[in-house]
Protein backbone atom coordinates (compact mmCIF):
# COMPACT_ATOMS: atom_id res chain seq x y z
CA UNK A 1 0.00 0.00 0.00
CA UNK A 2 1.50 3.50 -0.65
CA UNK A 3 2.55 5.20 2.26
CA UNK A 4 0.01 7.70 1.30
CA UNK A 5 -2.70 5.74 1.71
CA UNK A 6 -1.28 3.87 4.97
CA UNK A 7 -0.96 7.92 6.48
CA UNK A 8 -4.42 9.08 5.54
CA UNK A 9 -6.10 6.56 8.62
CA UNK A 10 -3.84 7.35 10.52
CA UNK A 11 -4.25 11.02 10.51
CA UNK A 12 -8.15 10.78 10.64
CA UNK A 13 -7.37 8.54 13.80
CA UNK A 14 -5.34 11.20 15.63
CA UNK A 15 -7.67 14.07 14.84
CA UNK A 16 -11.03 11.44 16.40
CA UNK A 17 -8.78 11.23 19.08
CA UNK A 18 -7.89 14.92 19.62
CA UNK A 19 -11.36 15.64 19.07
CA UNK A 20 -12.45 12.87 21.83
CA UNK A 21 -10.21 14.15 24.40
CA UNK A 22 -11.26 17.59 23.74
CA UNK A 23 -13.08 19.25 27.31
CA UNK A 24 -14.93 22.04 28.26
CA UNK A 25 -13.40 23.69 31.48
CA UNK A 26 -15.52 26.00 33.70
CA UNK A 27 -13.84 29.00 34.63
CA UNK A 28 -15.00 30.96 38.46
CA UNK A 29 -14.14 34.66 38.92
CA UNK A 30 -10.66 34.54 40.43
CA UNK A 31 -10.13 31.57 38.62
CA UNK A 32 -6.57 32.48 36.91
CA UNK A 33 -7.62 32.33 33.77
CA UNK A 34 -4.47 32.22 32.22
CA UNK A 35 -3.16 29.56 33.81
CA UNK A 36 -6.06 27.81 32.64
CA UNK A 37 -5.33 28.86 28.95
CA UNK A 38 -1.70 27.63 29.57
CA UNK A 39 -2.88 23.99 30.80
CA UNK A 40 -5.89 23.46 27.81
CA UNK A 41 -5.64 21.37 24.87
CA UNK A 42 -6.57 22.07 21.80
CA UNK A 43 -10.42 22.01 21.10
CA UNK A 44 -10.99 22.96 24.67
CA UNK A 45 -14.22 24.92 25.34
CA UNK A 46 -12.83 27.59 28.20
CA UNK A 47 -16.72 28.25 29.76
CA UNK A 48 -16.03 31.91 31.55
CA UNK A 49 -18.35 32.00 34.51
CA UNK A 50 -20.77 34.90 35.42
CA UNK A 51 -18.99 37.92 37.33
CA UNK A 52 -15.58 39.81 36.31
CA UNK A 53 -12.29 38.18 35.57
CA UNK A 54 -8.69 39.84 35.52
CA UNK A 55 -7.00 40.36 31.96
CA UNK A 56 -4.78 40.38 30.30
CA UNK A 57 -4.52 37.16 28.58
CA UNK A 58 -2.82 34.90 25.62
CA UNK A 59 -4.66 32.32 23.39
CA UNK A 60 -1.89 30.67 22.21
CA UNK A 61 -4.12 27.22 21.25
CA UNK A 62 -7.06 26.47 18.99
CA UNK A 63 -9.81 26.47 21.10
CA UNK A 64 -13.23 28.24 22.16
CA UNK A 65 -13.31 30.74 25.25
CA UNK A 66 -17.09 31.30 25.76
CA UNK A 67 -18.37 33.53 28.16
CA UNK A 68 -21.85 32.48 30.19
CA UNK A 69 -24.24 35.82 30.44
CA UNK A 70 -22.91 38.71 32.47
CA UNK A 71 -19.06 37.04 32.69
CA UNK A 72 -16.90 40.10 31.92
CA UNK A 73 -12.99 40.33 31.13
CA UNK A 74 -11.63 43.70 32.26
CA UNK A 75 -8.06 44.83 31.76
CA UNK A 76 -5.85 46.98 33.99
CA UNK A 77 -5.67 49.82 31.58
CA UNK A 78 -2.18 48.82 30.03
CA UNK A 79 -1.92 46.69 27.18
CA UNK A 80 -4.47 44.18 25.12
CA UNK A 81 -6.89 42.87 27.03
CA UNK A 82 -6.91 39.15 25.23
CA UNK A 83 -4.24 38.63 22.15
CA UNK A 84 -4.94 35.47 19.77
CA UNK A 85 -1.53 33.67 18.95
CA UNK A 86 -3.27 30.22 17.54
CA UNK A 87 -5.50 29.57 14.73
CA UNK A 88 -9.18 28.83 14.11
CA UNK A 89 -9.55 30.54 17.95
CA UNK A 90 -13.64 31.11 18.80
CA UNK A 91 -14.01 34.08 21.55
CA UNK A 92 -17.79 34.62 22.38
CA UNK A 93 -20.31 35.67 24.94
CA UNK A 94 -17.91 37.78 26.50
CA UNK A 95 -17.86 41.59 28.02
CA UNK A 96 -14.71 42.92 27.22
CA UNK A 97 -13.01 46.34 28.37
CA UNK A 98 -10.38 48.61 29.92
CA UNK A 99 -7.69 48.00 27.19
CA UNK A 100 -4.72 50.26 27.37
CA UNK A 101 -3.96 53.90 25.31
CA UNK A 102 -1.32 53.31 23.37
CA UNK A 103 -1.48 53.47 19.64
CA UNK A 104 2.08 52.88 18.89
CA UNK A 105 1.21 49.41 20.72
CA UNK A 106 -2.16 49.27 19.29
CA UNK A 107 -3.96 48.30 22.43
CA UNK A 108 -6.80 46.85 21.91
CA UNK A 109 -10.09 44.83 23.76
CA UNK A 110 -9.29 42.07 21.15
CA UNK A 111 -5.65 41.35 19.17
CA UNK A 112 -5.26 38.67 16.43
CA UNK A 113 -1.86 38.22 15.54
CA UNK A 114 -1.12 36.85 11.98
CA UNK A 115 -1.01 33.94 12.82
CA UNK A 116 -4.12 33.58 14.70
CA UNK A 117 -6.16 32.83 11.01
CA UNK A 118 -9.84 32.22 10.73
CA UNK A 119 -10.59 33.43 14.12
CA UNK A 120 -14.44 34.26 15.09
CA UNK A 121 -15.21 36.75 16.99
CA UNK A 122 -19.42 36.70 17.89
CA UNK A 123 -21.94 37.88 20.21
CA UNK A 124 -19.29 39.68 22.58
CA UNK A 125 -19.38 43.55 23.95
CA UNK A 126 -16.13 45.87 23.39
CA UNK A 127 -16.14 48.98 25.79
CA UNK A 128 -13.66 51.19 26.60
CA UNK A 129 -11.05 49.91 24.42
CA UNK A 130 -8.71 51.61 22.50
CA UNK A 131 -9.24 49.66 19.37
CA UNK A 132 -11.92 47.08 19.48
CA UNK A 133 -10.60 44.13 17.89
CA UNK A 134 -7.15 44.87 16.16
CA UNK A 135 -6.99 42.27 12.42
CA UNK A 136 -3.39 42.22 12.49
CA UNK A 137 -2.37 39.97 9.32
CA UNK A 138 -4.94 37.27 10.51
CA UNK A 139 -6.61 35.91 7.54
CA UNK A 140 -9.69 34.67 6.67
CA UNK A 141 -11.02 35.86 10.40
CA UNK A 142 -14.62 37.11 11.04
CA UNK A 143 -16.23 39.87 13.60
CA UNK A 144 -19.65 39.37 13.40
CA UNK A 145 -22.90 40.42 15.68
CA UNK A 146 -20.77 42.36 18.33
CA UNK A 147 -21.34 45.34 20.38
CA UNK A 148 -18.54 47.78 20.10
CA UNK A 149 -17.78 51.07 21.51
CA UNK A 150 -14.76 53.66 21.56
CA UNK A 151 -13.51 55.71 23.86
CA UNK A 152 -15.58 59.25 24.68
CA UNK A 153 -13.36 61.00 26.69
CA UNK A 154 -10.33 61.47 23.98
CA UNK A 155 -9.40 63.55 21.15
CA UNK A 156 -10.25 62.04 17.86
CA UNK A 157 -6.79 62.15 16.62
CA UNK A 158 -5.80 59.92 19.64
CA UNK A 159 -8.80 57.29 19.39
CA UNK A 160 -8.68 53.80 17.99
CA UNK A 161 -10.98 52.25 15.53
CA UNK A 162 -13.77 49.68 16.37
CA UNK A 163 -11.85 47.11 13.85
CA UNK A 164 -8.90 47.92 12.16
CA UNK A 165 -8.20 45.74 9.52
CA UNK A 166 -4.41 45.19 8.38
CA UNK A 167 -2.97 42.88 5.89
CA UNK A 168 -5.83 40.30 6.35
CA UNK A 169 -7.32 38.74 2.87
CA UNK A 170 -10.55 36.95 3.51
CA UNK A 171 -11.72 38.94 6.37
CA UNK A 172 -15.49 39.31 7.26
CA UNK A 173 -16.97 42.09 9.30
CA UNK A 174 -21.11 41.27 10.00
CA UNK A 175 -23.85 42.28 11.51
CA UNK A 176 -22.17 44.84 14.84
CA UNK A 177 -23.05 47.86 16.18
CA UNK A 178 -20.25 50.51 16.70
CA UNK A 179 -19.98 53.49 18.43
CA UNK A 180 -17.75 56.22 19.41
CA UNK A 181 -14.07 55.54 18.86
CA UNK A 182 -12.60 56.79 15.94
CA UNK A 183 -13.31 55.13 12.59
CA UNK A 184 -15.84 52.26 12.59
CA UNK A 185 -14.24 50.19 10.35
CA UNK A 186 -10.70 51.15 8.76
CA UNK A 187 -8.67 48.57 6.71
CA UNK A 188 -5.53 49.35 4.85
CA UNK A 189 -3.42 46.89 2.73
CA UNK A 190 -5.75 43.84 1.77
CA UNK A 191 -7.85 42.35 -0.29
CA UNK A 192 -10.73 40.33 -0.71
CA UNK A 193 -12.49 41.59 2.25
CA UNK A 194 -16.42 42.28 3.29
CA UNK A 195 -18.33 44.28 5.33
CA UNK A 196 -21.81 43.71 5.66
CA UNK A 197 -24.94 44.82 7.63
CA UNK A 198 -23.01 46.76 10.03
CA UNK A 199 -24.43 50.01 12.57
CA UNK A 200 -22.54 53.00 12.69
CA UNK A 201 -23.12 55.80 15.15
CA UNK A 202 -21.25 58.80 16.71
CA UNK A 203 -17.82 58.01 14.86
CA UNK A 204 -15.89 60.10 12.03
CA UNK A 205 -15.84 57.63 9.08
CA UNK A 206 -18.47 54.34 9.61
CA UNK A 207 -16.02 52.25 6.79
CA UNK A 208 -12.56 54.34 5.94
CA UNK A 209 -10.82 52.02 3.32
CA UNK A 210 -7.31 52.49 2.13
CA UNK A 211 -5.04 50.33 -0.29
CA UNK A 212 -7.80 47.44 -0.09
CA UNK A 213 -9.01 45.79 -3.53
CA UNK A 214 -11.42 43.45 -4.71
CA UNK A 215 -14.09 44.06 -1.63
CA UNK A 216 -17.66 44.53 -0.40
CA UNK A 217 -19.40 46.63 1.31
CA UNK A 218 -22.76 46.34 1.39
CA UNK A 219 -26.23 46.82 3.58
CA UNK A 220 -24.38 48.90 6.01
CA UNK A 221 -26.14 52.18 8.02
CA UNK A 222 -24.00 55.20 9.14
CA UNK A 223 -25.87 57.68 11.36
CA UNK A 224 -24.63 60.87 12.09
CA UNK A 225 -21.28 60.36 11.52
CA UNK A 226 -18.76 62.67 10.30
CA UNK A 227 -18.57 61.17 7.14
CA UNK A 228 -20.44 57.61 5.62
CA UNK A 229 -17.61 55.58 3.36
CA UNK A 230 -14.52 57.18 2.57
CA UNK A 231 -12.82 54.76 0.14
CA UNK A 232 -9.66 55.98 -1.25
CA UNK A 233 -6.60 54.41 -2.70
CA UNK A 234 -8.92 51.09 -3.45
CA UNK A 235 -10.11 49.63 -6.85
CA UNK A 236 -12.38 47.37 -8.39
CA UNK A 237 -15.17 47.45 -4.76
CA UNK A 238 -18.45 46.51 -4.74
CA UNK A 239 -20.43 49.80 -2.84
CA UNK A 240 -23.96 48.16 -2.46
CA UNK A 241 -26.89 48.69 -0.42
CA UNK A 242 -25.29 51.55 1.88
CA UNK A 243 -27.51 54.14 3.94
CA UNK A 244 -26.23 57.37 4.84
CA UNK A 245 -28.31 59.15 7.44
CA UNK A 246 -27.54 62.65 8.11
CA UNK A 247 -23.31 62.47 8.08
CA UNK A 248 -21.93 65.47 8.26
CA UNK A 249 -19.84 66.27 5.79
CA UNK A 250 -19.83 62.95 2.90
CA UNK A 251 -22.07 60.45 2.57
CA UNK A 252 -19.88 59.12 0.24
CA UNK A 253 -16.40 59.78 -0.54
CA UNK A 254 -14.10 58.45 -3.50
CA UNK A 255 -10.23 59.60 -3.74
CA UNK A 256 -8.21 57.79 -6.00
CA UNK A 257 -11.01 54.94 -6.11
CA UNK A 258 -11.14 52.88 -9.74
CA UNK A 259 -13.75 50.34 -11.34
CA UNK A 260 -15.94 50.52 -8.42
CA UNK A 261 -19.80 49.15 -8.43
CA UNK A 262 -21.58 51.63 -6.54
CA UNK A 263 -25.30 50.73 -6.91
CA UNK A 264 -28.27 51.00 -4.49
CA UNK A 265 -27.08 53.30 -2.32
CA UNK A 266 -28.98 56.16 -0.19
CA UNK A 267 -27.78 59.20 1.19
CA UNK A 268 -30.33 61.43 2.69
CA UNK A 269 -29.36 64.38 4.72
CA UNK A 270 -31.22 66.48 7.17
CA UNK A 271 -31.04 68.52 10.71
CA UNK A 272 -27.87 67.78 12.51
CA UNK A 273 -29.52 68.83 15.81
CA UNK A 274 -29.76 66.12 18.29
CA UNK A 275 -27.76 63.62 16.72
CA UNK A 276 -23.92 63.53 17.89
CA UNK A 277 -21.68 64.03 14.89
CA UNK A 278 -20.38 67.19 16.44
CA UNK A 279 -17.73 65.87 18.63
CA UNK A 280 -14.13 67.05 18.32
CA UNK A 281 -11.99 70.15 18.18
CA UNK A 282 -11.44 70.93 14.40
CA UNK A 283 -12.16 69.26 10.72
CA UNK A 284 -10.83 65.67 9.66
CA UNK A 285 -7.43 66.37 9.01
CA UNK A 286 -7.01 63.61 7.17
CA UNK A 287 -5.44 62.88 3.36
CA UNK A 288 -8.04 62.79 0.77
CA UNK A 289 -10.68 64.58 2.40
CA UNK A 290 -10.47 67.90 1.37
CA UNK A 291 -12.12 69.80 4.30
CA UNK A 292 -13.84 73.28 2.84
CA UNK A 293 -15.95 74.21 5.70
CA UNK A 294 -16.13 74.04 9.61
CA UNK A 295 -17.74 71.06 11.29
CA UNK A 296 -21.14 71.27 12.13
CA UNK A 297 -21.28 71.89 16.05
CA UNK A 298 -23.89 69.39 18.14
CA UNK A 299 -26.89 70.79 18.20
CA UNK A 300 -26.73 73.44 15.66
CA UNK A 301 -29.33 73.81 12.99
CA UNK A 302 -26.94 73.22 10.32
CA UNK A 303 -28.33 70.29 7.96
CA UNK A 304 -25.61 67.47 6.70
CA UNK A 305 -24.12 66.43 5.15
CA UNK A 306 -22.25 69.44 3.15
CA UNK A 307 -21.82 66.94 0.10
CA UNK A 308 -23.95 63.43 -0.83
CA UNK A 309 -21.11 62.26 -3.17
CA UNK A 310 -17.38 63.56 -3.48
CA UNK A 311 -15.62 62.34 -6.45
CA UNK A 312 -12.09 63.60 -6.59
CA UNK A 313 -9.97 61.87 -9.24
CA UNK A 314 -11.90 58.46 -9.29
CA UNK A 315 -11.63 56.89 -12.61
CA UNK A 316 -13.92 54.09 -14.10
CA UNK A 317 -16.50 53.88 -11.41
CA UNK A 318 -20.22 53.03 -11.97
CA UNK A 319 -22.70 54.76 -10.52
CA UNK A 320 -26.26 53.18 -10.50
CA UNK A 321 -29.40 53.41 -8.94
CA UNK A 322 -28.54 55.55 -6.21
CA UNK A 323 -30.30 57.84 -4.01
CA UNK A 324 -29.27 61.36 -3.23
CA UNK A 325 -30.95 63.35 -1.17
CA UNK A 326 -31.60 66.94 0.92
CA UNK A 327 -27.77 67.53 0.72
CA UNK A 328 -26.24 70.41 0.11
CA UNK A 329 -24.37 69.59 -3.11
CA UNK A 330 -25.79 66.33 -4.61
CA UNK A 331 -22.03 65.08 -6.29
CA UNK A 332 -19.04 67.08 -5.99
CA UNK A 333 -16.99 66.26 -8.99
CA UNK A 334 -13.67 66.80 -9.78
CA UNK A 335 -9.78 66.65 -10.29
CA UNK A 336 -9.72 64.76 -13.46
CA UNK A 337 -12.01 61.69 -12.96
CA UNK A 338 -12.48 59.82 -16.05
CA UNK A 339 -14.89 57.14 -17.30
CA UNK A 340 -17.10 57.29 -14.98
CA UNK A 341 -20.82 55.90 -15.36
CA UNK A 342 -23.65 58.23 -13.57
CA UNK A 343 -27.06 56.63 -14.62
CA UNK A 344 -30.58 55.58 -13.04
CA UNK A 345 -29.52 57.88 -10.29
CA UNK A 346 -32.09 59.82 -8.11
CA UNK A 347 -30.83 63.26 -7.13
CA UNK A 348 -33.77 64.77 -4.54
CA UNK A 349 -33.95 68.22 -2.93
CA UNK A 350 -30.08 68.94 -2.85
CA UNK A 351 -29.68 72.94 -2.59
CA UNK A 352 -27.06 72.22 -5.58
CA UNK A 353 -27.28 68.96 -7.66
CA UNK A 354 -24.37 68.87 -8.71
CA UNK A 355 -20.60 71.13 -8.77
CA UNK A 356 -18.60 70.03 -11.32
CA UNK A 357 -14.95 71.85 -11.50
CA UNK A 358 -14.09 71.08 -15.08
CA UNK A 359 -14.43 72.65 -18.93
CA UNK A 360 -15.49 69.81 -20.58
CA UNK A 361 -18.81 68.58 -21.28
CA UNK A 362 -20.08 64.93 -19.55
CA UNK A 363 -23.11 63.82 -20.62
CA UNK A 364 -24.44 62.00 -17.57
CA UNK A 365 -26.91 58.85 -19.43
CA UNK A 366 -25.72 55.98 -20.95
CA UNK A 367 -28.31 53.60 -23.31
CA UNK A 368 -30.96 56.17 -23.19
CA UNK A 369 -30.86 55.98 -20.13
CA UNK A 370 -29.65 59.38 -17.54
CA UNK A 371 -30.89 60.18 -13.97
CA UNK A 372 -34.11 61.67 -12.02
CA UNK A 373 -33.43 65.45 -10.91
CA UNK A 374 -36.29 66.80 -8.87
CA UNK A 375 -36.06 70.47 -9.80
CA UNK A 376 -36.35 69.28 -13.61
CA UNK A 377 -39.67 70.76 -15.23
CA UNK A 378 -39.69 68.78 -19.00
CA UNK A 379 -42.13 66.74 -19.85
CA UNK A 380 -42.28 63.30 -21.26
CA UNK A 381 -45.33 63.57 -23.88
CA UNK A 382 -44.47 60.21 -25.60
CA UNK A 383 -44.76 57.92 -22.21
CA UNK A 384 -41.20 56.39 -22.22
CA UNK A 385 -40.38 57.60 -19.17
CA UNK A 386 -37.32 59.59 -20.34
CA UNK A 387 -37.72 63.16 -20.39
CA UNK A 388 -38.08 65.21 -23.78
CA UNK A 389 -35.23 67.31 -23.37
CA UNK A 390 -32.04 67.36 -21.64
CA UNK A 391 -31.13 68.40 -18.10
CA UNK A 392 -28.25 70.68 -17.24
CA UNK A 393 -27.78 71.01 -13.51
CA UNK A 394 -25.59 74.36 -13.39
CA UNK A 395 -24.99 77.10 -15.83
CA UNK A 396 -22.92 80.46 -15.98
CA UNK A 397 -24.49 81.79 -13.13
CA UNK A 398 -23.24 78.52 -10.87
CA UNK A 399 -19.65 78.86 -11.68
CA UNK A 400 -19.68 82.57 -11.02
CA UNK A 401 -20.58 81.66 -7.70
CA UNK A 402 -17.89 78.87 -7.11
CA UNK A 403 -15.60 80.91 -8.16
CA UNK A 404 -16.49 84.34 -6.19
CA UNK A 405 -18.87 83.14 -3.47
CA UNK A 406 -19.88 86.65 -2.29
CA UNK A 407 -21.46 87.16 -5.79
CA UNK A 408 -24.44 85.39 -3.94
CA UNK A 409 -26.12 89.17 -3.32
CA UNK A 410 -26.50 89.18 -6.90
CA UNK A 411 -28.20 85.63 -7.48
CA UNK A 412 -31.70 87.60 -7.41
CA UNK A 413 -30.94 90.49 -9.19
CA UNK A 414 -32.58 91.19 -13.15
CA UNK A 415 -29.03 90.73 -14.64
CA UNK A 416 -28.53 87.17 -13.49
CA UNK A 417 -32.67 86.29 -14.54
CA UNK A 418 -31.88 87.59 -17.85
CA UNK A 419 -28.76 85.94 -18.49
CA UNK A 420 -30.28 82.46 -16.78
CA UNK A 421 -33.13 82.73 -18.99
CA UNK A 422 -30.90 83.70 -22.12
CA UNK A 423 -29.22 80.55 -21.40
CA UNK A 424 -31.73 78.47 -21.25
CA UNK A 425 -33.04 79.89 -24.44
CA UNK A 426 -29.82 79.73 -26.56
CA UNK A 427 -27.84 76.29 -25.11
CA UNK A 428 -24.75 77.21 -26.95
CA UNK A 429 -23.97 79.91 -24.19
CA UNK A 430 -23.80 77.34 -21.32
CA UNK A 431 -20.45 76.89 -20.23
CA UNK A 432 -18.47 73.16 -20.28
CA UNK A 433 -20.41 70.88 -17.76
CA UNK A 434 -22.65 67.93 -17.02
CA UNK A 435 -25.30 67.39 -18.99
CA UNK A 436 -28.02 64.48 -18.95
CA UNK A 437 -29.61 64.13 -22.41
CA UNK A 438 -32.02 61.42 -21.33
CA UNK A 439 -33.09 62.20 -17.53
CA UNK A 440 -35.51 60.23 -16.10
CA UNK A 441 -39.24 61.44 -15.08
CA UNK A 442 -39.50 59.24 -12.07
CA UNK A 443 -36.85 58.33 -9.64
CA UNK A 444 -36.12 54.57 -8.92
CA UNK A 445 -36.95 52.82 -5.92
CA UNK A 446 -35.62 54.24 -2.76
CA UNK A 447 -33.10 52.09 -1.84
CA UNK A 448 -32.36 51.08 2.35
CA UNK A 449 -30.70 49.14 4.37
CA UNK A 450 -30.50 45.74 5.72
CA UNK A 451 -28.83 47.04 9.38
CA UNK A 452 -32.33 48.97 10.95
CA UNK A 453 -33.37 52.09 9.93
CA UNK A 454 -33.41 55.31 11.61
Amino acid sequence: MPLRLRLIPAVLFAAAASSALAETIGVAPGQPLQAVLDRAQDGDVIAVAAGEHPGAITIARRLTIAGEPGAILAGNGAGTVIKVTAPDVVIRGLTIKNSGRDLQTMDSGIFLEQSAERALVENNRLQGNLFGVYVHGATGSRVQGNVIEGLRDIRLAEAGNGVSVWNAPEVTIADNTFRYGRDGIFTITSKNDRFINNRFENVRFAVHYMYTNDSEVSGNLSIGNHAGFAIMYSNRLTIRGNVSDRDRDYGLLFNYANYAAIEGNRVSGGSLANIGNGRDEGSDDEKGMLPEAKPAQAGSSQDGPQKCVFIYNANHNKFRDNWFERCGIGIHFTAGSEGNEITGNAFIGNRNQVKYVGTRNLDWSKGGRGNYWSDNPAFDLDGDGIADTAYRPNDLVDRVLWTAPSAKVLINSPAVQVLRWAQSQFPALYPGGVIDTHPLIAPPPKPSATRGQP
